[in-house]
């Protein structure tokens, strides 16, 4: 009778595990319509403050989601813009980049040429920033593109707000009041908006500090870099280092080794008292996850929806884990990842109204 309960539930964990996967190959599959949905669950829940805040000033629903989503147009735009401004002026100085960049290769040899080693002049010449910008510029079109998907985000998110306040009702009607799943759909909701308002605080900080000594520098595209470290902070542990990379390599093209030098220096001082001091201030609880945890959310959600999920993959994982503590069977997991203290209702920790 033993071995026999105990082959059940070897199936029946092997049945789930391949449910698991099959869900996740389907996910790939529509990977388009999932980010979309995600993308416009955390825009919802980031931008209801905002939106309680004015119908608490007597406008009516419409009203306030329409201000809210004119706002987030125009600062949409606002980083096109400028990122656009500062991409011309690259492109425009292709071949100034392009004479610093032999002058530098040509220094390397020379220096490497001391040490008895060796380069063919052919390997160093066939380095060309118009082939890398090319490759770029492909990028970008495929990026504006997007622009499609960025348009059904965002009227996907406004009629989810338009829905929100009746989807609450019928949700009290559903559960109890004092139901433990709305206690913990509203605490993660809170979790969720603290950490995404924090996070963007803290990237704004960063990206206009390090465009700003870069401007201060003058290496080219300061403002591009910028923007840059922006986005890409909200990639835990390697977005920033990523951001860094294009900054570092003009600062090696126009001031040498020493410039790359000054570059990284700032990058590390930034990361040291922006991400740290900065963050905790900011930081209205501690977002208190295992950095491994941290990390395989990162490369999943990366491989799953690319890089919205990269951006994204901190509010995607919360979102996950909320399932798993909603769920009796799967609430061991977040006791196993340690992260079931994020669900205690601990005071100060209240969703934000």
């Amino acid at each position: 009778m033993n071995n026999s309960t105990g082959s059940s539930r070897v199936v029946r964990w092997l049945l789930i595990i391949a449910l698991v996967f099959i869900i996740m190959i389907a996910v790939k599959t529509v990977s388009f319509i999932v980010t979309l949905f995600l993308m416009s669950i955390i825009l919802t829940m980031l931008t209801l403050p905002a939106v309680t805040w004015l119908k608490n000033k007597g406008l009516s629903d419409f009203q306030a989601i329409l201000i809210i989503t004119i706002a987030a147009i125009l600062i949409v735009l606002g980083f096109v813009f400028f990122t656009m401004l500062s991409f011309n002026s690259l492109v425009s100085d292709l071949p100034r980049y392009q004479s610093e960049l032999d002058s530098r290769l040509q220094d390397m040899t020379a220096l490497l040429s001391s040490y008895g080693i060796t380069l063919t002049t052919e390997g160093a010449s066939s380095i060309k920033i118009g082939d890398i910008m090319e490759v770029v510029i492909s990028g970008l079109v495929s990026a504006a593109e997007s622009v499609e998907f960025l348009f059904f985000v965002g009227v996907t998110t406004f009629f989810m707000l338009l829905e929100l306040p009746h989807m609450a009702t019928r949700m009290k009607g559903w559960f109890a009041m004092d139901s433990e799943v709305v206690r913990q759909l509203n605490l993660m909701i809170g979790y969720v908006i603290d950490f995404i308002v924090v996070r963007t605080e803290t990237n704004f900080i960063h990206g206009v500090i390090f465009g700003g000594f870069l401007g201060i520098m003058g290496v080219h595209g300061a403002i591009l870099w910028g923007v840059l470290t922006f986005l890409l902070g909200y990639i835990p542990y390697f977005g920033l280092i990523i951001a860094a990379i294009p900054a570092v390599f003009f600062a090696w093209l126009q001031f040498g080794i020493p410039g790359a030098i000054g570059v990284i220096a700032a990058v590390a001082v930034l990361n040291l008292f922006v991400e740290n001091p900065i963050y905790s201030f900011l930081a209205a609880r501690k977002f208190e996850m295992p950095a491994l945890i941290v990390i395989i959310s990162v490369i999943f959600w990366g491989w799953l929806l690319g890089l919205v999920g990269m951006l994204f993959s901190i509010p995607f994982t919360l979102l996950l884990l909320l399932v798993f503590e909603l769920t009796d069977e799967l609430r061991w997991i977040n006791v196993a990842l340690g992260v079931h203290h994020l669900y205690e209702d601990k005071k100060g920790c209240e969703p934000k109204s």
